[in-house]
């Protein structure tokens, strides 16, 4: 490792910028050395934001380690990354993510189809680039764990220093250190003036102002605020930790945020979870006339009061058997109304879409034109889950060959669904008499039925269909969002660290039968003035101050 000498005979490592024993400005010295003329002044004196210590990154450089460590110290590179994340995360809400997607997208086919027919070839765009599923993809976790290791360094680089040069702060300072100050000043002392007099004197001065004192003979150091100098780096801790908390989501089981519809009546399993849900019963509660404050115009509409879907939680104790069937036990029953959950352990089950008055079911009646327009019996085709084969009458069965939930003509020129959603359903059957050796084929599609045969013994005559709601349920389970609050919490501590005080010091030395007077902040230089311009009268000191703050 590479050395700066000063006069003193200190060797200081290469980067320092104050002398580690005497603290004069390393840059002067080298000036004087060179022969060039080295002029004291405040545009040649150092910066003191990590009191003139060499950090780790200014010094070593030679091998792999460094230069990684020197690449990650930069502050330049933590904006860019800071750049790169805020672009990719804008780019992520130009369209919804597939979380959020506001219609049921049970398969990844539906999901592509989604983005290509609302969004257009922009949409297709999105969804090839994988911008979809964009904040849990690789390449964004990587650029979370790049900004945290930026983080990480850079703050190790310049607290290390920090500490060092602050914990064992020096009273006697060089006297270029402290005529480099922005303020500055010194006196002429008289014969009968007693520098410890002098001394005492501002000590008793400062230590009312809320300074501590440091004294070293006649020399005096007053401090305070010191413990704002760690404000920026507490808001790293609480940046790092809020990071720990995002990244903590990537770990199976710390985070879900899912979409289920569940239909009236129907039990799914809760995605990546042991649960599972029923949905009883949903309804949408209106205001009445009586409760509204003052008499509204609604044109024979209605504002919904509450969303409600009543739910019944089970857990699958076979779970952890692939393979086995489900073995329910009902854990929590209950309401699950708009910004009041159902929360069971971590997991909460939050109302967030419905479906009203959807297909549900198709009911007919099965005619025997034969025997004078007799009906048969009654036939419910359910639209989610139909029957294959229903038994209608003595003998008599419909069996369902083939079914398109939301059927159009393939480029094929044959029959196909567009998704899985009962949005136009198309039934082919079969009606078998097995007493009459019957067997005739007919078709249901838009409101018409359409029979194999002109002449066809059954018919089928078109009911009412089952009208069901569907609830739009989202899961979450988040166990980082404790993490994610502590550092947010330790993060705005940090904020209020560094931005309600300053780190304010004063100087007081006598040489060669002169007082010098010095002060020294990190921000609020009028605030430091004006204390130094009370310690001068309080003390009676013939310093004409020298502010260079504004230079």
């Amino acid at each position: 490792m590479d050395q700066r000498k000063c006069e003193c005979g200190h060797a200081n490592p290469v980067g320092t910028l104050l002398c580690e024993s005497c603290g004069r400005p390393l840059e002067q010295e080298l000036t004087a050395q060179t022969g060039e003329a080295a002029q004291v002044g405040q545009a040649a004196f150092p910066d003191m934001r990590y009191e003139g210590m060499a950090r780790r990154s200014q010094t070593y450089t030679n091998t792999l380690i460094d230069r990684v460590w020197n690449t990650f110290s930069s502050v330049k590179v933590a904006i860019g990354i800071i750049i790169v994340i805020l672009i990719a995360s804008a780019i992520g809400t130009i369209f919804p993510q597939q979380q959020y997607i506001p219609v049921p997208v049970p398969t990844e086919a539906d999901v592509a189809r989604f983005y290509s027919e609302t969004y257009g070839t922009l949409g297709q765009i999105y969804y090839a680039l994988g911008f979809h599923n964009m904040y849990s993809s690789w390449w964004f976790v990587t650029l979370l764990v790049a900004l945290g290791t930026s983080l990480v360094i850079c703050s190790l680089d310049r607290v290390i220093p920090l500490y060092k040069a602050l914990n064992k702060p020096r009273v006697n300072q060089h006297v270029s250190f402290l005529k480099g100050q922005k303020l500055y000043g010194e006196a002429e002392l008289s014969a009968e003036t007693q520098p410890g007099a002098v001394a005492d004197k501002a000590a008793d001065a400062l230590r009312k102002k809320g300074y501590r004192i440091f004294r070293d003979g006649d020399a005096l150091m007053a401090e305070k605020g010191r413990f704002s100098r760690w404000g920026p780096y507490v808001n790293h801790i609480g940046l790092i930790i809020f990071l720990i908390g995002v990244l903590m989501r990537n770990i199976p089981g710390f985070y879900l945020d899912q979409f289920v519809w569940v239909r009236e009546g129907q039990t799914v399993a809760v995605p990546d979870t042991p649960y599972y849900v029923k949905n009883v019963a949903y309804h949408t509660e209106y205001w009445s006339e009586e409760e509204m404050p003052q008499k509204l115009d609604l044109n024979g509409g209605a504002i919904p009061k509450k969303f409600q879907t009543d739910a019944i939680l089970y857990l699958n104790k076979n779970a952890d058997l692939p393979g086995a069937k489900p073995e329910l036990v009902e854990v929590k029953r209950g309401p699950i109304v708009v910004n009041h959950p159902m929360i069971h352990e971590d997991l909460s089950l939050v109302q967030s879409g419905v479906q009203e008055m959807q297909l549900g079911a198709l009911n007919f009646v099965l005619i025997d034109r034969q025997a004078g327009g007799k009906p048969v019996g009654p036939i419910k085709l359910d639209l989610y889950e139909p029957n294959p084969e229903l038994q209608v009458g003595d003998g008599i069965k419909v069996r369902v060959l083939e079914y398109f939930p939301d059927f159009i003509m393939g480029p094929d020129n044959k029959p196909a669904t567009k998704t899985n959603l009962p949005n136009n359903p198309m039934f082919a059957l079969e009606v078998i008499s097995e007493k009459d050796n019957v067997r005739e084929k007919m078709v249901y599609l838009r409101g018409t039925i359409i029979t194999q045969k002109a002449d066809s013994r059954y018919t089928l005559e078109i009911k009412m269909p089952d009208l069901i709601d569907i609830s739009g349920l989202m899961v979450r389970i988040d166990k980082a969002v404790p993490v994610i609050y502590f550092g947010a919490i330790i993060f705005m501590i940090g904020v209020v660290m560094g931005f309600f005080w300053q780190h304010r010091r004063i100087w007081v030395q006598f040489h060669e039968g002169r007082l010098l007077l010095a002060g020294h902040t990190n921000k609020n230089w009028y605030g430091l003035r004006r204390e130094i311009q009370t310690l001068i009268e309080q003390t009676e000191l013939p310093i004409a101050l020298e502010d260079r703050s504004k230079a």
